[in-house]
């Protein structure tokens, strides 16, 4: 196998785990959503606490935002842009969610870092964030 073959089935099998977690949000599955993350996580999200370390600390973030989202729940890529190394991988993405409750939904970055570990691609960090208000 070279090199850009295996990059490109890496890059495939990032986006199958990024997508079918969205999908787990988007259905309000837990068990989807923890699926391909590690028990060590680190996440900086929109509503504080300012860093979450741990899948039970993660998980919790989950109640806030399903007790605000309304059904359908909407958490969806406008853009998505995948680097997979061979170990190691990041997605940087914009999304749209209705998370906050509010009219129109939200507008927000993503930034997913994933480690290839024992043969599968695993979630060891998110990022979420909006743009600083001036």
């Amino acid at each position: 196998m070279n090199v850009m073959q295996s990059r490109s089935e890496d890059e495939v099998a990032v986006r199958d785990v990024v997508e079918s977690w969205m999908a787990a949000v988007r259905s309000r599955d837990y068990e989807g959503i923890l699926r391909n993350h590690s028990s060590g996580i680190v996440m900086f999200d929109v509503p504080p606490p300012f860093q979450v370390k741990g899948i039970d600390a993660y998980k919790k973030t989950w109640d806030l935002f399903f007790s605000c989202a309304k059904d359908p729940v909407h958490f969806d890529p406008t853009e998505m842009h995948i680097t997979a190394g061979k170990d190691v991988a990041f997605v940087v993405a914009t999304m749209h969610c209705d998370g906050d409750g509010g009219p129109g939904g939200l507008d927000f970055r993503l930034t997913v870092g994933l480690r290839k570990i024992d043969g599968q691609w695993t979630i060891t960090h998110e990022h979420h964030s909006i743009p600083a208000l001036d």
